[in-house]
């Protein structure tokens, strides 16, 4: 993994301010600390920092075609790469490096933008065509690696984290009241929107080309389930197991390329157990580190979950690294999370992840593999057990259900579908959180009025299959592997991998019946078939439960001074994006004794307007006008 930044003027005879370039770069260095490089060639500048992973020596970039006329800089990981690098040298390509990227160059000299349907990985790129005079940008197919820009009057600007594009001077920080919208509403923000006006973000699977200083973004792929009436015929489960076992065992085969250390998350689940079990499997002799959160002094003592993550360590002889987790010095620590995620929060469970990596760069592991994506693919939440149940089962529609109707049609296409709460009912308790002059212009910011996903990607889908694709869309992009993912490890100059997100297993998945997925009430019914051959069965039969941490009247309790200052009466005034009077009740509410937040039934209302503030200090943000 990388950073990646650039300007590109609209005006051809203004040169891109080299000083400018190395201070955007210099803002994500945490991204790569091994190396820079700042290329400006007239209006075009592009930035680079490099995590060195692959070819130690000779991977630096910008990356250039033969005759110069191509330069190209990139933040991931091409794992198919060595069949592609075969498949191009055949064709008279010669390369320079063995560095994976570098196949990129060639593949568009020879394919065009169409390559990116053969490759497999996770990567976002910028790559100028001197001759065609145009900038290609791409995503990969999940979201793993971000890529944002700023599309402005003169210039066109982007980088890999926002606080890049914040450094030029022309990019405004005015909040985007859609962004601060959608993350009330939905897990994240939706891609394009972000927080910050002038921002946005390219979607995932999405390419953008800038010509003639016009830009243009495009799909090149999407989750594709198939429709109800597929004929999925009569293979066998153990064809589904088999198959998906070895499409797993390929895809962890490819994550553990690098010449430097590997290690593995390990939350003592199935998902990342998995991945410890098949890197076990994959190679018998090499020393893995595994690292793990313990909370050994915490009163639910079901939440430790420590005695499942040494048993997998046991049985795939890794090297343990346990973390014992503590919340002090909490305010510095979530600061610290908003600063890198780049974004308010809805809940603090980021501290532990930034810990984990934290741990990992004292052990000088550069890389580690982690389970995210099999909750989505494969039903591992609640919504997928109980949706079957409902389906059929609508019954009489009051007023207030015909007007969720209307609101979840627009959202989803389909006024059956229940995501997570209702959202009609929710619009009023957001308007009464926000400013009277938010209020005002709400009806221009309010997120219930356009579509959430592609309406035609859900429709005459399985139940199954379209929860899945809301979550792929809603939760694991812009959440999970993003401010879980992405922006916890990098923070500490480490990449993080993750084999469920593989374009090949998930064009096999998306083919196993739904019945496979939940069966008898039992999620992730056929992953847990592949998981017998890796994982001891208490850890598969284990009840699943999602962790907790401490939230909003928690931190009331504590009656901190900063806690105070970010939820005082006037401050709240002051800013402008909330009402007062609102947040008082719910502080209040959330300080009487007894009171508790059953997530994630109940949202942290109070957490979310608390970080949002963090975050305008953090960012440097101006009060709403």
């Amino acid at each position: 993994m990388c950073g990646i930044s650039g300007i590109y003027n609209f005006d051809r005879e203004r040169v891109a301010d080299e000083k400018i370039i190395v201070q955007m770069a210099n803002k994500i260095q945490h991204r790569g600390p091994d190396d820079a490089a700042c290329y400006v060639d007239g209006h075009v500048g592009l930035g680079f920092v490099r995590l060195s992973i692959i070819d130690l020596d000779h991977g630096m970039q910008p990356f250039f075609s033969p005759d110069k006329s191509i330069v190209m800089t990139c933040n991931g990981e091409i794992y198919n790469y060595k069949e592609l690098r075969h498949k191009m040298e055949a064709k008279g390509y010669t390369f320079q490096t063995n560095c994976d990227v570098e196949v990129i160059v060639y593949l568009y000299m020879e394919y065009g933008v169409d390559f990116l349907n053969m490759i497999n990985g996770q990567f976002a790129f910028a790559l100028y065509d001197k001759k065609n005079e145009l900038l290609f940008m791409a995503r990969d197919h999940f979201g793993i690696c971000p890529l944002f820009y700023a599309n402005l009057d003169d210039a066109f600007i982007y980088g890999s984290e926002i606080k890049a594009i914040l450094e030029h001077p022309d990019v405004t920080r005015k909040i985007d009241h859609k962004g601060l919208d959608q993350i009330f509403t939905f897990p994240a923000n939706i891609a394009p929107v972000t927080f910050f006006d002038d921002v946005r973000g390219l979607e995932p699977g999405h390419y953008a080309i800038l010509k003639n200083n016009k830009l243009e973004t495009k799909e090149y792929w999407n989750l594709d389930y198939p429709t109800s009436n597929y004929d999925y015929g009569n293979k066998s489960e153990e064809y589904y197991v088999e198959n998906l076992n070895d499409l797993l065992l390929k895809s962890v085969d490819y994550r553990l390329n690098a010449d430097v250390p590997v290690g593995f998350y390990l939350s003592g689940g199935l998902d990342s157990s998995m991945i410890g079990g098949m890197m076990r499997h994959i190679d018998k002799d090499k020393e893995f580190n595994s690292f793990s959160i313990c909370f050994p002094n915490t009163e639910n003592k079901d939440i430790n979950e420590q005695r499942f993550q040494r048993m997998l360590s046991e049985k795939v002889n890794s090297k343990h690294n346990e973390i014992e987790f503590r919340w002090d010095n909490f305010e510095s620590k979530l600061r610290d999370v908003i600063y890198y995620s780049e974004s308010p929060l809805k809940e603090t469970y980021n501290i532990c992840s930034i810990a984990l990596s934290e741990r990992a760069k004292s052990e000088k592991i550069k890389v580690v593999l982690s389970g995210e994506g099999a909750d989505e693919l494969f039903g591992g939440y609640a919504g997928y057990k109980f949706d079957g149940r409902r389906e059929g089962n609508i019954g009489y529609k009051d007023l207030e259900h015909l007007r969720e109707d209307e609101v979840r049609k627009k959202l989803w296409g389909n006024p059956d579908f229940i995501y997570e709460k209702n959202e009609n009912e929710f619009r009023e308790t957001k308007q009464a959180l926000y400013s009277s002059l938010l209020n005002k212009s709400y009806k221009d910011f309010d997120c219930l009025r356009e579509p959430a996903i592609d309406h035609a990607r859900i429709k005459g889908r399985h139940h199954f299959h379209q929860r899945s694709y809301v979550d792929f869309k809603l939760r694991l992009g812009g959440h999970l592997i993003a401010d879980h993912g992405d922006r916890m490890t990098l923070a500490n100059n480490v990449e993080g991998r993750y084999p469920f997100l593989d374009v090949d297993l998930i064009n096999f998945a998306k083919t196993i019946p739904p019945s496979l997925m939940v069966k008898d009430m039992q999620e992730k019914y056929i992953l847990k078939k592949v998981a017998e051959k890796y994982v001891p069965s208490q850890i598969i039969n284990r009840e699943k439960f999602g962790f907790v941490a401490p939230g909003s009247p928690h931190l009331l309790r504590t009656n901190s001074e900063w806690v105070n200052d970010l939820l005082s009466y006037d401050r709240i005034k002051s800013q402008g994006y909330f009402n007062p009077d609102t947040i008082e009740r719910l502080k209040k509410m959330y300080s009487r004794d007894g009171f508790i937040l059953n997530p994630p039934y109940d949202l942290d209302l109070l957490i979310i307007v608390l970080t949002f503030n963090m975050f305008i200090d953090v960012f440097d943000v101006p009060n709403a006008s």
